[in-house]
């Protein structure tokens, strides 16, 4: 067995030149404290055990977050009053409650296979990915370092779908199926869209400056309409690309430019549009 100067030697040469003062956010606790919050506005179905007192599991939640957005802060430098980001955090649930019961029915009203509502609560990884996205949306809104991004890929892990925590999607939003679907950071996506699985939204190429770097916070992703429906393994790319109200893009469509409304574009050897 190595003495301790062989571990000691080991470490220090792991950690030279790392910065150590401050510790980064926890996968796991941030993991766990999206499943708390989706538990509060769904209790009945996302809690293994009804709270006896609801106020003393919110309690709970709120300081676990609390840790975590102190600890994003901190690690990333910056000055932040966590008590303040999640008081304004908790004040925005219902609303989040509310947009998520529209994504339900609309996942819902979209898939035949789904005999309740209560069943895509309890058992659609469309609708997982998207309530700990509108989740995470919040906390990029209020520019909180590092923990929107640690929910969505944690929403990524579990479902196979990516979702940015910067995009902005509106009401009734529906993800069939979803393995393998991407949407970029600065993708727009209107009322009543429903995407299938493989759909990726994303970037067509990158800006660079003089020194061949990719220009960050840019338009990058698409603008899809409302009452559009994208079927399977469908790319649409580019941040000038808009796709009007009422389209149908089909399954392997590849668009890197803009689609008038109420159009049906489909693959075929050469694309075509209707």
């Amino acid at each position: 067995m190595p003495d301790n100067k062989f571990f000691d030697r080991i470490s220090s040469s792991l950690n030279e030149g790392e910065e150590t003062n401050a510790k980064a956010p926890d996968r796991h606790s941030v993991a766990c404290v999206a499943d708390g919050i989706r538990s509060l506005m769904f209790p009945q179905y996302l809690s293994s055990v009804l709270p006896e007192d609801p106020a003393k599991k919110t309690r709970m939640i709120f300081e676990r977050l609390k840790e975590q957005v102190e600890l994003a802060f901190a690690f990333a430098g910056e000055d932040g009053d966590a008590r303040k980001v999640c008081e304004e955090f908790f004040e925005k649930l219902p609303a989040i409650k509310s947009a998520l019961k529209k994504d339900i029915r609309a996942i819902y009203e979209g898939d035949p296979a789904a005999r309740s509502e209560k069943e895509v609560l309890l058992c659609y990884p469309g609708f997982t990915a998207i309530s700990i996205y509108r989740i995470a949306h919040e906390f990029y809104l209020m520019k909180v370092p590092y923990l929107h991004r640690l929910l969505t890929e944690y929403a990524h892990e579990i479902t196979g779908i990516d979702i940015h925590a910067g995009a902005t999607i509106g009401e009734y939003f529906c993800i069939d199926h979803g393995t393998g679907t991407v949407i970029g950071e600065t993708t727009v996506i209107g009322n009543r869209v429903k995407l299938y699985q493989g759909v990726t939204l994303g970037a067509r190429s990158f800006e660079t400056d003089e020194n061949g770097n990719p220009i960050k916070g840019i338009k990058r992703h698409p603008n899809i309409g409302n009452n559009v429906v994208i079927y399977a393994n469908a790319t649409i790319l580019g941040g000038d690309t808009f796709i009007g109200d009422n389209c149908v893009i089909g399954g392997s469509v590849w668009l890197t430019s803009s689609v008038p409304a109420n159009q049906k574009v489909y693959y075929s050897a050469t694309q075509q549009t209707k």
